[in-house]
């Protein structure tokens, strides 16, 4: 029965005549207990397409741990040195001090804290000159704050930008190394900030205090005046181009007496199903089945997310300072990537958060330079110099819309990024995951303990290489 009411004219307001039509069928609503209802698995938003994992090479690790054996090298690389500000006042972190080679494993307290002090603090401008090509080395800075660009001499009298040098980064270290010199390059601002200055008088004031740092740093020196490669190894004697009985030179491959070990970490958590559920409720799907395939789905996303994140072994904790470079204009240009991939001898891929990836054809398409694509796997994606670029939404975004792009060369065989997994582990149920029944409870509840196990190495340094300060956020010019 369907009833109608519509407004007639009438006496008095609201006058209406209610119509009765008899119902010719059934209704959806009334047939849909009769029906079976046609049901999608359930979905999860959570779920990327995790590129990090599939393009991975995965490296068995029997023993859960895996150790990365390098040739010795004198170089100690450099780090990022820390700050603290409290409203425009910005002070040295003392600690973070051993992030400068010359201080790379020096542990009096009282010393860094002394040298801390002694920085002054130096806000500049953009196109400021903080030092000039030519004039002695009398000052060590420290970036709190900003971008600095080195600029050199060109052969033919034109200016080079040899890098760029942002937040923790340092120059003028060759004070201690080298008294006397002269600065090789200008350092010039490009965006304003701050720097943090120490006068080389200060400085050689506190080495003669100190026996400490006085032998700290005569160590260093002792270190750099190794025979060494250009990426700070032991050099291997050799002679080429020798006629007749020459004397040919002995050497040996020496190898790092403490070489870094990777052990396997973990993600896991506790399924917890109700007997009854999984009992009553299993057709068309089997309940625990749901369940487990979710839960596994989300401990892949923190994988992920752990081998791009972690401190310990994450990519972007992970990657030499030496192998950082900054934008020049803060969004990622393809100058910017150019330079990133020149770094190494090879790069096979190139990660980035989806935002980077659009900030980066927004300037291809103002240069009216059209990156080409690929198929991976099924899938269509953007190609820069030969090399495939796959979005990764675990590599962050900062509240100043800043991000990064990281270039690697991957496989043990090409000294590169390596994934560290273990397969065959006890109920197994992908590769490095396994399911293991805990139990029911008195609850009737059953337990199950899901677990990952996995990490990555770096080989060698130059096998991983990152683009920081990436703007995403900038406004279309």
């Amino acid at each position: 029965m369907t009833v109608d009411t519509e407004p007639t004219p009438g006496p008095g307001p609201g006058s209406a005549t209610v119509r009765v039509r008899a119902q010719l069928s059934l209704s959806t609503t009334a047939a849909r207990n009769l029906a079976t209802t046609t049901k999608s698995k359930p979905q999860m938003q959570e779920i990327t397409s995790r590129w990090l994992l599939k393009m991975l090479p995965w490296v068995q690790v029997s023993a859960g741990t895996y150790r990365v054996n390098r040739r010795l090298s004198y170089a100690t690389g450099r780090g990022r040195v820390a700050f603290a500000k409290t409203g425009s006042t910005v002070t040295v972190i003392a600690p973070s001090l051993t992030e400068v080679p010359a201080l790379r494993g020096f542990e009096d307290e009282a010393v860094l804290a002394e040298l801390a002090r002694r920085f002054v603090q130096r806000d500049f401008g953009p196109g400021d000159v903080l030092v000039q090509e030519g004039t002695p080395i009398a000052e060590v800075f420290l970036i709190a704050h900003g971008k600095v660009d080195r600029i050199g001499t060109g052969k033919y009298g034109e200016e080079t930008v040899l890098g760029t040098l942002a937040d923790g980064d340092h120059v003028g270290d060759e004070v201690i190394t080298e008294p006397g010199g002269n600065w090789p390059y200008t350092v010039r601002a490009a965006t304003a900030g701050v720097a943090m200055a120490l006068d080389a008088a200060g400085l050689q004031d506190l080495i003669d205090r100190s026996a400490p740092l006085r032998e700290q740093l005569l160590g260093f020196a002792a270190d750099a005046a190794q025979a060494q490669n250009a990426h700070g190894e032991a050099q291997i004697d050799l002679s080429a181009g020798h006629q007749g009985e020459y004397d040919l030179p002995g050497a040996f491959v020496d190898y790092e007496l403490e070489p870094r070990e990777f052990e396997l970490s973990v993600a896991q958590t506790v399924l917890k199903v109700h007997t009854r559920v999984a009992d009553l409720y299993n057709q068309p799907m089997n309940q625990t089945e749901e369940q487990l395939r979710l839960t596994i789905e989300a401990l892949r996303e923190r994988q992920e997310h752990e081998l791009i994140n972690n401190p310990e072994f994450g990519l972007l904790s992970n990657a030499d300072f030496d192998q950082r470079i900054q934008t020049r204009s803060g969004a990622p240009t393809p100058d910017d990537l150019d330079e990133l991939l020149a770094m190494r001898r090879d790069t096979d891929y190139l990660f980035a958060h989806p935002r980077a990836i659009a900030a980066f054809e927004r300037e291809c398409n103002k240069r009216g330079v059209y990156p080409g694509t690929v198929d991976v796997l099924g899938k269509q994606r953007p190609v820069w110099r030969g090399v495939p670029i796959f979005s990764c939404g675990k590599i962050p975004v900062a509240d100043d819309q800043t991000t990064s792009f990281i270039a690697m060369r991957v496989g043990e065989d090409n000294q590169g990024v390596v994934g560290l997994t273990q397969v065959g582990i006890p109920d197994e149920v992908e590769p490095g995951l396994n399911v293991r029944f805990m139990g029911i409870n008195e609850q009737a509840v059953s337990s199950y303990l899901v677990s990952a196990y996995y990490s990555a190495a770096v080989l060698v340094p130059d096998a991983l290489g990152v683009l920081e300060n990436v703007e995403v956020g900038r406004a279309r010019g």
